[in-house]
């Protein structure tokens, strides 16, 4: 009998958002998550075949891009085949009974650090601590019993592990959402469904270069959602340039990219999916 489960691996562990982005996208799907301390460590599990796909965040509205896993999907022979966007709301979470001057530490994922400054820069005498996951830092405090101690994480997290929400909604931003990528081993299959593409490059060391590739798109009416320069880390005064495209007819991201190949040192598709509605 065939095992129709497919594995997931995302970066936490259970009750973490990439969890919600998992259960939301492959909804009515038999999955099985696989935790990942790391975004390396997800791209690792989808190329060694311990999972089927991947997910990982990419971008904050307000802490903005996540460079390095950009660099990770330049590096690791994956493609994106997807992308979902989650609104976010944080909460402080803690043992049952505890006020908010109770707390004295918070730990939480460095992405929702930054994006709850205002609430930290308010009680200055909670001492914020970075830590793997949101989900992860609330199940310890759970566990060890840790009094004095809260978690920025979901209601989610806050249900799964017993803990109380002592302060809600505690972002700086609350039209507050993060934009995720599912990955896989191979491109996606069937493109005819495909309006959105993202796409990095480098180029000559010439004036207007970046002007000549950005009319190309211009011409055939490609739109540009995200403009990103990405640090070349074998060459520390280099940039990539990282192009959120998206388009109506496939064929004319087609035609675009066969009028700027001639014009750049080298290009990876990093995936061609559907784009995601917010």
């Amino acid at each position: 009998m065939m095992n129709n489960t497919i594995k997931i691996a995302i970066q936490g562990g259970p009750a973490s958002f990439h969890d919600v982005v998992a259960q939301q996208y492959f909804a009515g799907q038999s999955i099985e998550i696989v935790p990942c301390m790391t975004f390396q460590r997800v791209c690792a599990a989808v190329k060694n075949r311990e999972s089927d796909y991947g997910v990982m965040a990419i971008e904050n509205a307000l802490a903005g891009s996540i460079l390095n896993n950009y660099s990770l999907l330049q590096d690791y022979p994956v493609s994106i085949i997807g992308e979902a966007y989650l609104p976010i709301e944080q909460n402080l979470l803690a043992l049952p009974g505890q006020s908010l001057a109770d707390i004295k530490l918070v730990r939480s994922h460095p992405m929702a650090l930054l994006q709850c400054t205002n609430f930290l820069e308010e009680n200055p005498h909670i001492q914020a601590l970075e830590s793997a996951d949101t989900a992860e830092s609330a199940r310890e405090i759970r566990e060890n019993n840790l009094v004095g101690v809260g978690a920025i994480a979901s209601r989610m997290a806050a249900q799964r592990y017993e803990l109380e929400i002592v302060e809600e909604r505690v972002e700086n931003y609350k039209e507050n959402y993060t934009r995720f990528m599912i990955i896989s081993r191979k491109p996606l299959a069937d493109k005819s469904q495909a309006n959105k593409a993202s796409v990095i490059f480098t180029l000559h060391h010439r004036a207007g270069e970046l002007a000549k590739i950005l009319d190309v798109f211009r011409d055939v009416a490609i739109n540009l959602s995200l403009i990103q320069s990405i640090p070349i880390l074998s060459r520390p005064t280099e940039f990539a340039i990282l192009l959120d495209l998206e388009w109506e007819d496939y064929s004319t991201f087609e035609e675009a990219i066969g009028l700027v190949t001639p014009l750049i040192v080298e290009m990876k598709i990093l995936g061609i999916y559907q784009r995601g509605k917010r």
